[in-house]
């Protein structure tokens, strides 16, 4: 009697290949809206089998946060201490490009673990930070190392946001190059040619729907679109939970118009960023200074846009994901006409290279809007660029 084909074939490292699928669908579709049975059908096994490796998703998820950190931090670990720079950052950069469809945990899911987890979690980037601010600090003689160290984070961490595909070895070089220009930076001093910008006004709501829009966006932004209930909207409001559906017909409309108002603010503001503006340089320079004024001008809506996108069905996600393309198509183009040597695609990687120098610096001076804040974050951006 022969033993059972799936007891003979059982990988040894299913654990292992159950977090890596795990980390993608976490990434891709969010932690509520990814189920143990997808996760389980990627690894070609049953949601029970599934369950003897992890006892609930919970588990799993959190499983997903530490793996991904414990692989930066060894590769640092590997590289010998007081390391030139670029060392350091190409380390970074290998782990990350090899495992980018799970690196999107980090960004916005993390904030579902519970408090001690998060903690453990953050313990071990201040590591990771630590070790990439001294190589920093050691490269560069220039203001704010630990600004620069987390701008610099951020560009490599650019790459598990997008799907834009370039070979492993070139992703690796452009990200480094990227972060390395991010270093070099000093936030201190002003880019030449920046000028203020002037973004659409707040509009005070007029209507029972803009107010319910407006209570719902710093819900959202805070307890993330799935903990939030429609009883939660409507009592910020002063409604019942049933009144609602007058004006919505259900809470993924409200998430649709929030992430179409994102992106029609910062459509205007790009037009006005742009106007007058010939220079394809100027231009990048405005467009960088215009994005980081609308990230600290409109946070909430910004953090709730970028991290629920992904949740919302096809249907109105796709004018969105058109908005989107269309904005970066503008950063793409005027970057090549400067830096003629990259492809569409390198363009396009550097482009989210500088979204994710934004979000980690803006989140590293906590989003404190002044001149000297929005100014760091711009010239950080265009490092960013290789400009």
């Amino acid at each position: 009697m022969t033993a059972e084909p799936t007891a003979a074939t059982r990988p040894r490292n299913r654990r292992q290949l159950i977090v890596e699928a795990a980390g993608r669908a976490f990434s891709e579709r969010g932690y509520h809206r990814a189920s143990m049975e997808e996760i389980a059908a990627g690894v070609g096994i049953t949601a029970a089998a599934l369950y003897r490796h992890f006892p609930n998703k919970y588990a799993l998820f959190a499983e997903c946060a530490d793996v991904m950190i414990d692989r930066l931090v060894t590769a640092l670990d590997e590289v010998p201490a007081g390391a030139p720079l670029p060392e350091v950052l190409t380390a970074v950069a290998r782990v990350t490009v090899a495992h980018r469809a799970a690196g999107g945990v980090y960004r916005w899911e993390a904030r579902y673990l519970d408090r001690e987890d998060r903690l453990r979690l953050g313990a071990k980037f201040g590591r990771l930070i630590r070790r990439v601010d001294e190589a920093v600090q050691g490269a560069y003689a220039l203001p704010d190392n630990r600004l620069r160290a987390v701008a610099a984070l951020g560009a490599i961490g650019s790459v598990t946001m997008h799907h834009t595909s370039l070979a492993q070895r070139r992703a690796e070089d452009l990200l480094t190059a990227s972060a390395l220009g991010v270093a070099a930076t000093d936030p201190t001093t002003a880019v030449p040619g920046a000028r203020s910008v002037a973004l659409p006004a707040r509009q005070a709501p007029r209507t029972r729907r803009a107010e319910i829009l407006a209570a719902a966006i710093p819900l959202f932004a805070r307890d993330g679109f799935a903990a939030v209930t429609n009883g939660q909207i409507a009592e910020a409001v002063g409604l019942t939970p049933s009144a609602l559906y007058r004006h919505y017909p259900g809470k993924v409309d409200i998430l649709a118009a929030a992430c179409l108002q994102a992106a029609g603010l910062l459509s205007q503001a790009v037009e006005v960023g742009l106007d007058g503006v010939a220079d394809p340089r100027q231009a990048l320079v405005a467009l960088a200074a215009t994005y980081v004024a609308y990230s600290f001008e409109y946070t909430e809506l910004t953090s709730v846009a970028e991290a629920e996108l992904a949740g919302l069905p096809a249907e109105l996600r796709r004018p969105l994901v058109l908005a989107q393309r269309e904005h970066i198509a503008v950063w793409e183009q005027q970057l090549r006409l400067v830096r003629p040597e990259l492809d569409p695609r390198q363009a396009r990687v550097l482009v989210h290279a500088g979204f994710g120098v934004a979000v980690e610096a803006g989140r590293r001076v906590r989003w404190r809007d002044t001149h000297d804040h929005r100014a760091a974050v711009t010239a950080l951006v265009v490092g960013a660029l290789g400009l």
